[in-house]
């Protein structure tokens, strides 16, 4: 293992693009990073084969660009700023899709570059073994805020607009590998206006706007008529013979973000929209717990908390 790590590493180190905010990084102990803040924003997602991808029909790249896109959604989720990533990888010993060890774990990091020059993260560190399991992506993205401060889930206020970035539902069809994290629209939104809170929609609208809820001790009313629902939650709907609405609440793996603003600020982002941005509004915050699906015809009935759940 020693010597394909150390191969490895020098294939990765000489495609690093350079940054002016890596002081130290691939080839020593520990990777040294020039903030422009004292404050650090830290995020990790571990991904797992046949959990959050499957090797024998995704290709590496796709992985790696989800496993790096997850992280950097969750630091949109609270608009910071992306600074740098630490990559680890758990190969399987026997290689996996044909690929030897060596081979997938330049072709994970071939689909994660890319993104990591998109959005200023660039990748500064990690580890990579083998043993007798499936492949494990482990991603750490570091971050800082701007100088209005970072976002969180429980600033949610009774008289505030929902708001969400894209249309939902259907992701495992295909966006779950391909998703853009919402970066630059936080940031952007967040000099615009104050968002009061914000979360990316990794389990499904139902489940995370109910934990953002309960992290800011209001409820909610989403409008049915008004949840953006892709075509891939329409066209999965006639394969499972469940409403596209269900899918759209439900399905997970959106990665667009959920923000919560005043309803001044609201009709503000509705009537201009900064450049790159798209929102809906899908309901509004309310001082009761719980959330409520308001149906077309008027009548209200609770919103179950389903969502993707990791088996």
């Amino acid at each position: 293992m020693a010597g394909m790590e150390l191969d490895f590493v020098e294939w990765l180190r000489q495609r690093m693009p350079k940054s002016s905010q890596v002081r130290i990084g691939i080839g020593d102990d520990a990777a040294l990073l020039t903030l422009s803040r004292p404050e650090l924003v830290a995020t990790a997602d571990l991904l797992i084969d046949g959990v959050h991808f499957l090797t024998a029909e995704h290709p590496p790249e796709a992985i790696g660009y989800k496993a790096l896109a997850v992280n950097l959604s969750d630091l949109a989720a609270m608009a910071a700023k992306p600074a740098g990533a630490l990559v680890s990888l758990a190969l399987p010993r026997d290689g996996a899709g044909g690929l030897t060890p060596s081979e997938l774990a330049k072709r994970l990091f071939d689909g994660m570059l890319p993104l990591a020059e998109e959005f200023g993260s660039p990748i500064v560190g990690g580890d990579t073994n083998v043993h007798a399991g499936p492949l494990v992506v482990s991603v750490t993205a570091l971050g800082e805020p701007t100088g209005r401060g970072v976002v969180r889930r429980d600033g949610a206020r009774p008289g505030d607009v929902l708001l969400v970035t894209g249309e939902l539902g259907g992701s495992l069809a295909g966006k779950h590998l391909g998703f853009t994290p919402r970066v630059t629209e936080a940031l952007t939104l967040h000099q615009t206006v104050e968002l009061q809170a914000m979360m990316d929609l990794s389990d499904g609208l139902s489940l995370d706007l109910a934990r953002l809820c309960k992290a800011s001790g209001v409820g909610a009313v989403v409008e049915a008529a008004a949840v953006p629902i892709s075509a891939a939650a329409s066209a999965l709907a006639m394969t499972t013979g469940d409403l596209p609405l269900k899918h759209a609440l439900s399905d997970g793996e959106d990665f667009e973000l959920l923000l919560s603003v005043s309803p001044d600020d609201a009709d503000r982002l509705l009537s201009d929209t900064p450049p790159g941005c798209r929102l809906i509004a899908i309901g509004k915050v309310v001082a009761s717990e719980g959330v409520t699906l308001r149906q077309p015809d008027g009548t209200m009935e609770p919103l179950l908390t389903s969502g993707y759940e990791h088996r």
